[in-house]
């Protein structure tokens, strides 16, 4: 297990799935959350799964992390995909649970090599298909 500056220790799964997400293209997201000092993968989403499967995955009043492989065209109508980190802290999740993933972040996202595009979001307008569509090209 990794351990991160913050004292949370990253479960090796995090990084096994992130790598079958990358390369094998097995998942079309992961969601991570905090559990016991540790940070441990919650969910898989598979690759016929939708964007909506996967913000239904998210809970509305507390801390997680998550990495989306977003699939879209470029205006050459070329279809390519970004490997999205999203830091899920809404405006409803207990401050301590904040401040915990906050610190966490970026230790996380390093340990997660192949990340393209990071969001943070406090609620779902945040993270919305349009804003992933924005931030791709």
């Amino acid at each position: 297990m990794a351990n991160s500056a913050s004292g949370m220790a990253v479960h090796d799964d995090c990084k096994l799935k992130f790598m079958e997400l990358k390369t094998k293209r097995t998942h079309r997201f992961i969601i991570f959350k905090i559990e016991e000092k540790q940070i441990i993968v919650e969910k898989l989403g598979e690759p016929a799964q939708t964007y909506d499967d996967f913000t239904a995955g998210l809970p509305a009043e507390e801390c997680r992390y998550a990495v989306y492989d977003f699939d879209y065209f470029t205006k050459e109508n070329v279809p390519k995909s970004r490997i999205f980190f999203i830091a899920w802290c809404p405006d409803t999740a207990k401050v301590r649970s904040k401040m915990i993933y906050a610190s966490s972040k970026d230790r996380f996202k390093r340990e997660l090599d192949g990340i393209q595009v990071e969001l943070q979001a406090t609620d779902p307008t945040e993270m919305g298909l349009d804003v992933f569509k924005s931030r791709v090209n």
